[in-house]
């Protein structure tokens, strides 16, 4: 069992994030409850009270160990925030799938998953998939979402409390940080995203029916095999007899 106060952790923080997601845009944060283990302070925080500030409210330090389920997600919270790293990350996915890995979980890989494989309760899969669109879609909300955010983001730091316990008996923390680093790299990577010359896509965009016309035009002029864009397997069977190409369709008739 690997006891994080022998690596001189005086601080362990669960931290869940709840924010707004679009396709190709980075998080915007609105949610945040992080609970420190050996005290068992808890930290309930709406985006007015947190996306000002200029560092975490919890410790990120070298005596502090930040454990989140899939840290990607928090960690490019903190960068959406323009907040520093924690040094030191133990990500119970990624704990969870090397536990895990080539055997079959009960319930999946997601953190009900994992509360499921260790007998602990967890929020109803419907339940919790309405606070996620809720959480998903953003502002503007309600007078009653408020409460109900914070109290679903709670949940889910809480049960991240509950998993570390158990967990802990089979974690090896010095090789469980040293994986989570690749979290890390994921997190920058995604706040980056991939560089590309937006002139030039918009250009393939505006053009894209012209260059598959071209295209189909130049590869099909020796075979005769599409129809438009649409390959025609009628036709490739046709061009196979006249070219005495042997061929077994995929239903082996």
């Amino acid at each position: 069992m690997s006891d994080p106060r022998e690596f001189g952790f005086r601080e362990i923080w669960c931290v869940d994030f709840e924010f707004a997601n679009t396709p190709g845009s980075r998080p915007r944060p609105h949610t945040l409850v992080a609970h420190e283990v050996y005290t068992g302070r808890t930290l309930r925080l709406f985006e007015e009270e947190f996306t000002q500030l200029k560092a975490p409210p919890y410790g990120v330090g070298r005596d502090a160990l930040f454990v989140a389920y899939y840290a990607s997600a928090e960690l490019g919270c903190h960068s959406a925030l323009g907040w520093p790293y924690p040094e030191h990350v133990l990500d119970l996915f990624v704990e969870f799938r090397h536990q895990t890995n080539g055997r079959p979980t009960f319930a999946g890989n997601s953190l009900l998953g994992a509360l499921t494989h260790y007998g602990l309760d967890g929020m109803d899969a419907v339940e919790k998939r309405d606070m996620q669109d809720l959480a998903i879609r953003g502002a503007p909300f309600t007078a009653a979402d408020k409460p109900a955010l914070l109290n679903y983001c709670e949940f889910d730091t809480m049960a991240l409390r509950k998993l570390l316990l158990p967990m802990l008996l089979k974690i090896n923390l010095p090789y469980a940080i040293n994986r989570a680093r690749y979290m890390k790299a994921c997190a920058r990577m995604e706040h980056t995203g991939t560089p590309i010359d937006t002139e030039l896509l918009a250009a393939f965009r505006d053009n894209w029916d012209r260059i598959k016309d071209g295209l189909v035009a130049n590869v099909d002029k020796d075979f005769g095999v599409y129809e438009g864009q649409t390959f025609k397997t009628a036709r490739f069977e046709k061009y196979l007899a006249q070219n005495g190409i042997p061929w077994r369709p995929r239903d082996g008739r």
